[in-house]
């Protein structure tokens, strides 16, 4: 563990820090969902228009929960990453305190076209867990992170992991730091990400929160053992890019030709990198990440050289 949580009072981050982790989030809604599905309180082809009471324009209202999951619906993506390349961009003219809840990204996305009919393809789409957060809501009557709070953190022990306001944050959050090259020095992020995370991602977590969450998932105290190796199973994409892989149920898939695939869940915003890996054929859960940006993938790659032989 190096480097400073808050860099010019130089207190250094430990075990105990609290670090942002961007769309790493998705693989908690993911869980949500699936908790759902097997309450049979929601159907994997039950659709935005049966679940939502939105005035969804020109959004398909047949879009299901299962395309929302596996990123083939379609929806309008608030921010495509095939097209756009900095996430603060995005609150030039939307302020991004606004962002305290699901619905205030709305306006973001909900007057758009859809990118592409849907079921048509895979295209990794943060729209479409908004959405799937926002039919957790729906659903259980209490804004989604609560319902993460209660029915994933809790139940999993993870005492240090939340959706926290950047203006209001507990103790022992690190800050979150973009290098800025004309000055050789670093800025917070605090106008750059949302103020609170969303469905798309943003929690706050501990690298002990998330091997925590990985154990307690893998045991089945989640969802059950048949519905984890759906989730931790190929469900969409084509593996062109053969690191970033296939997607499952909020998790991407790394196809292993010599045993079973690996499964790991990322998040990348100004500021923050975090990567999360489990490797099923010797049990290794690994947790990286920074609050400067640093390139934590290649420091997967060197672990998979090492320890996945």
């Amino acid at each position: 563990m190096t480097g400073f949580a808050d860099l010019p009072n130089e207190i250094p981050n430990t075990l105990e820090t609290k670090f942002a982790s961007a769309s790493a989030g998705k693989v908690f809604v993911a869980v949500g969902i699936l908790q759902l599905i097997e309450q049979g309180k929601i159907k994997f082809d039950d659709t935005l228009g049966e679940l939502l009471d939105l005035e969804l324009n020109n959004i398909d209202r047949d879009v299901t929960v299962r395309q929302l999951l596996v990123h083939t619906s379609g929806v309008p993506d608030y921010f495509d990453e095939s097209i756009m390349n900095e996430y603060e961009d995005l609150w030039i003219d939307y302020p991004n305190y606004k962002i305290r809840h699901n619905s205030d990204l709305l306006p973001l996305f909900i007057n758009k076209p859809m990118m592409y009919p849907k079921g048509e393809k895979f295209q990794y789409n943060n729209s479409g867990y908004v959405l799937l957060a926002m039919i957790i809501e729906k659903v259980s009557g209490m804004y989604f992170d609560q319902y993460l709070q209660t029915n994933i953190f809790d139940v999993c022990g993870m005492k240090s992991t939340g959706y926290y306001e950047l203006d209001k944050l507990p103790s022992k959050c690190a800050n979150n730091y973009i290098y800025c090259a004309d000055t050789n020095d670093f800025r917070t992020n605090i106008f750059s990400v949302d103020v609170k995370g969303t469905g798309a991602g943003g929690a706050f977590i501990t690298v002990k929160d998330i091997t925590g969450f990985w154990i307690n998932l893998l045991e089945g105290r989640l969802i059950s053992k048949e519905l984890v190796s759906k989730m931790l199973s190929k469900q969409s994409g084509d593996g062109i890019d053969t690191e970033e892989g296939y997607y499952g149920y909020g998790v991407w898939i790394i196809d292993n030709p010599k045993g079973r695939d690996f499964a790991y869940f990322q998040g990348c915003d100004p500021g923050v990198s975090f990567i999360s890996e489990y490797n099923p054929n010797n049990g290794m859960i690994s947790v990286l990440v920074s609050n400067y940006g640093d390139n934590v993938w290649k420091e997967m790659r060197k672990i998979r050289q090492i320890f996945y032989k």
